[in-house]
């Protein structure tokens, strides 16, 4: 019994390997990406991506036909969000590298902008990911791609109040 034990322990920590051999890169630089520090430079990065890593490992038996890399990915962008926009965390606090090109974007802008561009999510599934209407997501997919773009604009304001009609 503990023969079968220990052969399906190897078996899930070789699996999981080839998953962290294959993926690590390409979500380390969507966490860099995310979080807009140099990419020589990101420890918040790093440490998102390892929480994300480690959310998939303890998952790994239960995935059963999902695929491991949406797990990580869908970590990886909930985590973000919930320790940004809450202000929760170091990630909340730490500005962006200035040389960043996503450095100009909002937290929220920037991970739309990831998920949708550089993930190939659906607007659809990015929406339901972070309980967005899918026109907010789009919205802000369009701003954030035009602030990337088009870095020396500058976006008119946006009135404050309410608008009144003439007389």
């Amino acid at each position: 019994m503990r023969d079968r034990q220990s052969a399906r322990g190897a078996r899930r920590a070789r699996e999981f390997e080839a998953f962290v051999a294959g993926a690590a890169g390409r979500l380390l630089h969507a966490a860099t990406l995310l979080t807009a520090e140099a990419p020589d430079a990101n420890p918040r990065a790093r440490r998102l991506l390892t929480l994300a890593l480690a959310h998939t490992y303890a998952r790994w038996d239960r995935l059963r036909g999902e695929d491991p890399y949406d797990c990580a990915r869908q970590f990886l962008a909930t985590r973000f969000a919930r320790s940004t926009w809450h202000r929760y965390g170091a990630f909340g606090r730490a500005r962006p590298d200035p040389r960043s090109p996503l450095a100009a974007l909002t937290p929220r802008e920037r991970l739309v902008l990831v998920l949708r561009l550089y993930e190939g999510v659906a607007e659809e599934q990015a929406a339901a990911l972070l309980g967005l209407p899918a026109e907010r997501v789009h919205t802000l997919c369009d701003r954030a791609t035009a602030t990337v773009l088009h870095p020396g604009r500058q976006t008119p304001p946006r009135p404050v109040g309410r608008r009144v009609a003439p007389s």
